[in-house]
């Protein structure tokens, strides 16, 4: 009863931090503009199943597609073996859910559990390898330091771990079940873990059971802390993808909105009637005192969303042509960034003099983007960097009036000649004659 009070502590307590920071990664999401996603239920929760639950995005590059659904069933389905190992480990049962299920149907059960360990298991060797053998170009970009790094290689050999306890604890299992141990039910069916009993066989009966014991609380405690170091990681995707993709931009690509802002200002200038003191409405696209956003909280909250949302895959970066051409710009950077500054504001007590243009992201950056959409289209889960690199560069041009030459020279023609050419409407024709 003792281990079962200390497991059920445990567990509430690994919940409760979870909860916590959580509610403070959606208060820092919640600092961002309110921007009305409501509409088209239907298309959105479409986008949502087929980009976040059937990774259709994710086939573009097949091999590591494969690999990953690997993981991403792995990590769906052997949730159902957690559940009847928090009932083991609060109620002190054992193989509970064998209690209440088909002999046939629960060995069916196990077996698959054991053949995804196992692919999850392979998966993460090989995308060890990619990352730290072959050395993929992408993820060793300027903005992958230290850190992104080793966050990416820390979880994939936890999974290992993970993976690993899971299948020793039922080689060992199997055998105490084989040795007619009480309170080792025979139940279960082992086509993985069985290749590796012969290695624990000559243990006795009490070291088997020191290690069965070992390897489940290794799993479980290994799950409630994965469930915790995920919001600190760049694999909090793995909640955040699926409003990340049901919020998403379903426009066309390459179709901007207009700033509320502006709209409101153009407004006035045509209405002598209009009152200059109204305030906008809360469901204005872009309700912000700014043209533009300088700040991390000039941006809207699903542009926050994003950021948090995004893996560090480096997809959008290895195509942007810009990037390619040796520019600074890199999408990924720019969610990275966006996430560390709203991460930092909502952190701080007291408001610093930094902003999220100019201390994290740089003019250079932002005007080295061709707005081809490129990142956003190749993003596995439909994140949109495209709209932070434009907010912040409608900022530099409305607020600041800063703008590479090419593009002041066109504002001024527009300005005094209603159109982008140095010459007068006037002389617009004259082309056209013939000398």
């Amino acid at each position: 009863m003792i281990t079962n009070f200390i497991f059920l502590f445990i567990f509430l307590f690994a919940i409760t931090v979870f909860s916590l920071n959580l509610r403070k990664i959606i208060r820092n999401i919640n600092l961002g503009i309110d921007v009305d996603r409501s509409d088209n239920k239907k298309i959105r929760l479409k986008n949502m199943f087929r980009v976040a639950l059937g990774q259709s995005k994710m086939f573009d590059r097949p091999i590591a597609a494969v690999l990953h659904l690997f993981l991403y069933v792995g990590f769906i389905i052997i949730n159902i073996e957690v559940v009847e190992i928090l009932i083991d480990g609060i109620f002190g049962t054992h193989r509970f859910l064998a209690h209440y299920v088909n002999n046939t149907i629960y060995n069916i059960l196990i077996g698959s559990f054991e053949i995804l360990a196992f692919l999850v298991f392979f998966s993460c060797i090989i995308f060890l390898i990619r990352r730290n053998v072959i050395r993929l170009k992408r993820f060793f970009s300027k903005e992958m330091t230290s850190w992104p790094k080793t966050d990416a290689n820390l979880i994939l050999v936890f999974e290992i771990l993970l993976m690993g306890a899971f299948l020793s604890m039922n080689a060992a299992d199997g055998l105490l079940q084989s040795r007619n141990i009480d309170h080792y039910i025979i139940a279960g069916s082992f086509p993985v873990s069985q290749f590796i009993t012969p290695i624990f066989s000559p243990l006795s009966s009490e070291n088997l059971i020191l290690l069965e014991r070992f390897c489940w609380w290794f799993h479980i405690l290994g799950i409630l802390g994965f469930m915790n170091y995920v919001l600190f990681s760049k694999h909090l995707h793995i909640f955040f993808a699926f409003p990340s993709t049901y919020y998403a931009n379903i426009n066309n690509l390459g179709q901007f909105n207009n700033l509320q802002s502006v709209t409101n200002e153009v407004k006035l200038m045509l209405d002598p009637n209009a009152d200059p003191f109204a305030t906008p409405s809360s469901s204005d696209d872009n309700n912000s005192k700014l043209f533009g956003a300088k700040d991390a909280t000039d941006l809207n909250w699903v542009q926050l969303l994003n950021a948090y949302s995004c893996t560090e895959c480096g997809r959008c970066t290895s195509v942007c042509p810009a990037n390619q051409t040796g520019k600074e710009l890199s999408p990924r950077k720019i969610m990275m960034d966006t996430r560390d500054r709203i991460e930092e504001i909502g952190n701080s007590k007291q408001k610093d003099n930094k902003s999220l243009l100019g201390d994290y992201v740089t003019s250079e950056e932002l005007w080295a983007c061709t707005t081809c959409n490129a990142c956003t289209d190749a993003c596995p889960i439909d994140l949109d960097p495209l709209s932070i690199i434009m907010d912040m560069r409608r900022y530099l041009v409305m607020e600041e009036s800063s703008a590479p030459t090419e593009l002041n020279n066109m504002f001024s023609n527009v300005e005094n000649n209603g159109a982008p050419w140095k010459f007068s409407a006037a002389d617009r024709l004259n082309w056209t004659k013939i000398n």
